[in-house]
């Protein structure tokens, strides 16, 4: 599986001032999928053995019970033993949803719709005309040989041309990267794996210890770029490599 590009390897911070453009920052979240671990047993004298009847195989896994999601979200598959992967996408997962379906969404909330896995301004332009109130710039935890979300960005921000708040996700591991995601247009980054590796380390003090951090390393990154406040970050204060790319030209 293909990972996200680092956002430094792409685009370059360039400082400036004296730059307009309102942005704000959100964090969001989002649950990485469960994987079955081998079992392992500490023999006395220290040896680790791996238990037979629980080898690892890529193919199958085991769904975590979660209570809280009770008649909401589906978790059992009919299996054997363990569940099998592609199994499991096909019970969760229904391949019949199409942008009509945002419709009969609209019919039944009043809340805001938002969709995610955006990646190209053709979409972002459907998605605008099913009425959606947002759009979120995302690939998904980096599925194979689709684009990093930062270098996609831009181009549906220009598609949107503001009708709708776009957000970024995926690849958000340092404040600069937030820093090039508002400069490229986005309104908001959304943060999922460093907020699991927090929690994961020194549980919810971990979390806020990873936002506090993220904060931190932004606010140096506009202080050095010349930006008193978020709305000052603009377009003009990042270097892509189309940009290098046309001035050779």
């Amino acid at each position: 599986m293909n990972t996200p590009a680092p956002l430094s390897s792409s685009l370059n911070v360039r400082p400036e001032s004296h730059f307009d453009g309102g942005r704000r920052i959100q964090s969001g979240y989002h649950q990485p999928g469960h994987q079955q671990q081998q079992q392992r047993a500490v023999n006395l004298d220290g040896q680790t053995t791996v238990h037979p009847e629980s080898s690892f195989a890529f193919d199958r896994m085991t769904i975590p019970q979660l209570k809280s999601f009770e008649g909401l979200l589906f978790m059992k598959v009919a299996s054997d033993k363990e569940v099998n992967v592609k199994a499991f996408t096909d019970e969760t997962f229904d391949a019949s949803l199409n942008w009509k379906d945002i419709f009969w969404l609209r019919s039944i909330t009043k809340l805001p719709i938002l969709v995610k896995g955006i990646l190209t301004a053709e979409d972002a332009i459907k998605a605008l005309e099913v009425g959606v109130d947002g759009i979120i710039v995302s690939n998904h935890g980096a599925r194979d040989y689709s684009p990093a979300t930062i270098s996609v960005l831009e181009e549906i921000v220009h598609a949107v041309k503001g009708a709708v708040p776009v957000f970024m996700d995926g690849g958000v591991r340092r404040g600069t990267n937030i820093f090039k995601a508002l400069a490229l247009g986005a309104q908001a980054a959304l943060i999922g794996r460093p907020v699991i590796y927090g929690l994961a380390a020194r549980g919810e003090g971990g979390v806020r210890t990873v936002i506090e951090m993220l904060k931190i390393e932004l606010k140096l990154t506009m202080a050095l770029s010349g930006c008193p406040a978020v709305k000052d970050i603009t377009r003009r204060h990042v270097t892509t490599e189309r940009d290098r790319l046309q001035s050779k030209i």
